[in-house]
């Protein structure tokens, strides 16, 4: 089963780039479809490939940083060619 996941990292700290600039590139180097727009970072591909690297990931950086926030929203399907239509 095909989902889309969206995250948006918060990291609660002044120089904050860097950890939302490594953690992107820890999304990228997989072979799930990776895009990020100014406000949050889109993955889309197979439920379980996507749920066991947030599980790696988000651990990750959870521990990585003393105070950091996520956002995470999942829907059922692939919805990276998604086109409004109004």
């Amino acid at each position: 089963m095909n989902i889309s996941a969206e995250l948006t990292l918060l990291p609660l700290k002044n120089d904050f780039i860097p950890e939302i600039k490594k953690f992107i590139k820890s999304l990228r180097n997989t072979k799930l479809k990776v895009i990020e727009n100014p406000l949050s970072t889109h993955v889309y591909g197979d439920y379980d490939t996507i749920i066991n690297l947030l599980e790696k990931e988000v651990k990750k950086v959870f521990a990585e940083n003393e105070s950091i926030m996520i956002f995470l929203k999942l829907v059922k399907g692939d919805k990276s060619d998604y086109k409004p239509n109004f």
